[in-house]
Order: structure tokens, then C-alpha cells, then sequence
């Protein structure tokens, strides 16, 4: 027979190594969450073949990995009047009628914002309903790739 401890000790183990990688809910407003929500949408901008800026109309799940600074984040992103690379594009109306678009997102952002270094691992957007062919996601990976599990 196996002596109790030693499993016990084992199983505990494994149990908090498995269930310290999980996602928990985070403030929208803290600073680190907000850096990554800038990120993704400039990644965004930068990665969608739209010849228009989008930007953020909504955040939904705002989470982050048990000891990690990796967020994960739903975000709904509106088709603005301006183009990709004009300035102030934060304060750029969103269209309206025929070319009207939004995009609901979700990203996986790795950060050290200590040094302002920030990954994208993951991300799957599509365009909403009713309004033409989903947007292109940007190399999904699986979450399992996420740095540090």
C-alpha cells in the first residue's frame, strides 16, 4: 500500500499548479489592463486590411492569468470616418449608415509594462451581424500557447 502523505502531498501539488493558471476578473480601469486594451486595438488597426481606423466602442471580459501579467480581454471595436494612420483617431467619429461596421474581439495580450513590452498571443474577431464577411482573425493560437503554461 502507498503511504497517504506523499500523495496527498502530490495530488495538492498538482492541484494548485493546475488551478494557479486560470483566468480571474480584473478591474477595466487598472493602468496595466488599459495598456493592453491600447495595444490590441492598435495591433488590430495595424493587421485588419481595412483602409479605415477602428476603435474602442466596448470592453466586455476583462481578465488576467493567475500569476502572469497575460490579460485576456473582449473588446467591440467600431469602423471610425478616418483612415488607419491619421493622428487622433481616439476622437474620430464612428460611421454611420452603408458603411457602418463594428468587429467584437477577443485578445490574449502578454505583458511586461515595466519595460512597455507587449505580445499579442491570441486573437479571434468577427464582424456583427448583418454587416458583411467577418473580419480576419490575426493567427489564432490555441490559449494552451499562452506564455507560462
Amino acid at each position: 500500500m502507498f503511504p497517504r502523505e506523499p500523495v496527498l502531498l502530490g495530488l495538492l501539488v498538482l492541484g494548485l499548479h493546475v488551478s494557479s493558471w486560470d483566468f480571474e476578473d480584473v478591474s477595466k480601469s487598472t493602468n496595466f489592463f488599459g495598456m493592453c486594451v491600447e495595444f490590441a486595438v492598435f495591433h488590430f488597426n495595424e493587421h485588419h486590411p481595412d483602409e479605415y481606423a477602428y476603435k474602442l466602442m466596448w470592453v466586455g471580459r476583462s481578465q488576467r492569468k493567475k500569476l502572469s501579467w497575460t490579460y485576456l480581454m473582449d473588446l467591440k471595436l467600431g469602423r471610425t470616418i478616418c483612415r488607419k494612420h491619421d493622428e487622433d483617431i481616439d476622437n474620430c467619429p464612428l460611421q454611420e449608415g452603408p458603411g457602418e461596421k463594428t468587429v467584437s474581439c477577443t485578445f490574449v495580450v502578454d505583458s511586461q509594462p515595466w519595460i512597455t513590452q507587449f505580445t499579442l498571443v491570441n486573437s479571434t474577431c468577427q464582424q456583427n451581424q448583418g454587416e458583411g464577411p467577418p473580419a480576419p482573425a490575426a493567427d489564432p493560437l490555441p490559449l494552451d500557447d499562452v506564455p507560462g503554461s
